[in-house]
């Protein structure tokens, strides 16, 4: 579930320090690949105990947490001036307290199988509205390519053919309309909050901070307090939130600092086949031959609307 932003093209550069050694990239990779695909799994353990805005609540309450944790830790400052944060308000929106409550919503009736699935169509919605959005990206035959190839994966994962039999509408519209959130947010914040100076953990933390206020006051105007606890799913939020949110992002920033954001981004190929398997050996979710045949033509798409053409060399005199 990718939700990291990187509003700033130059993050503020802290004085020179001697290196730490970190785990290798390849170990973080596959961690954030499985805490990302494990999150599906979670949000459905979560709605099984409470409302879906008291999941995304909990959620960003629990990420918000780590992220403040690594600012106090690196003794970075929130970002100041009213546009930047009514920028990062917007951002918030769409980037976080949208699509996760749209996702909790979507797997009170989806199986969080196809809710995986759903999240990887992101990129696709992502070139299709900067072909639009965007005037440096222009399109080429290989990504127009893909585009169409995702699509058809969609209409295979759903099963297009039998009508879209057995297949609850809603709440598959409400999974795609989550994936779509994405790449609206992550335009937005390129067209507004690129090059602002502050740092990618500054504005990521203010961003969820943000995103907390807002689902309090939806949580409060439209649930009601739970008569029980319920202990299995409170856990499950818990880990959503300190996991699949906070330490996810700042998993993804040491990732896209170090290897680049091109081979950052191809986590995002390998978190549905882990929401798969995890839907179906943990919940006994039902598979059927369409949705992993569907989920692969998706992905190739996904993959080949991220193919850039090479830069012309200049020709020697």
């Amino acid at each position: 579930m990718s939700t990291v932003t990187t509003p700033a093209d130059r993050a503020t550069t802290a004085p020179s320090a001697p290196p730490r050694r970190r785990l290798d990239w390849r170990l973080r990779f596959a961690a954030l690949s499985l805490i990302w695909g494990f999150s599906f799994l979670l949000i459905k353990v979560g709605t099984e105990g409470y409302a879906p805005f008291q999941v995304t609540l909990g959620r960003l309450v629990f990420g918000t947490a780590v992220l403040a944790a690594a600012m106090a830790v690196r003794r970075e400052r929130l970002p100041r001036g009213a546009r930047t944060w009514g920028h990062l308000a917007i951002a918030a929106f769409l980037l976080n307290a949208l699509p996760f409550s749209l996702f909790a919503y979507a797997e009170l009736t989806i199986p969080s199988t196809l809710a995986g699935i759903c999240n990887a169509t992101s990129p696709l919605w992502g070139m299709a509205l900067s072909l639009v959005a965007l005037s440096e990206d222009r399109p080429t035959r290989v990504r127009v390519a893909g585009l169409g190839l995702g699509f058809l994966g969609v209409l295979t994962v759903l099963g297009a053919w039998q009508g879209f039999h057995g297949l609850d509408a809603t709440g598959t519209a409400l999974a795609l309309l989550a994936s779509l959130s994405y790449p609206i947010g992550w335009i937005y914040v390129r067209r507004t909050l690129a090059g602002t100076g502050h740092s990618h953990l500054s504005m990521t933390g203010a961003q969820l901070l943000l995103a907390t206020v807002q689902l309090a006051v939806v949580t409060s105007l439209f649930t009601t307090l739970p008569t029980r606890v319920s202990v299995v799913p409170l856990l499950a939020i818990a880990a959503l939130g300190a996991l699949g949110t906070g330490l996810a992002m700042l998993l993804q920033y040491g990732l896209v600092a170090e290897v680049g954001p091109t081979t950052a981004q191809m986590v995002t190929y390998f978190v549905p086949v882990i929401a798969t398997a995890a839907g179906v050996a943990l919940l006994g979710e039902a598979l059927a031959w369409s949705t992993p045949v569907g989920a692969v033509i998706v992905l190739t798409g996904a993959a080949l609307t991220q193919v850039r053409p090479k830069p012309r060399q200049p020709s020697q005199p």
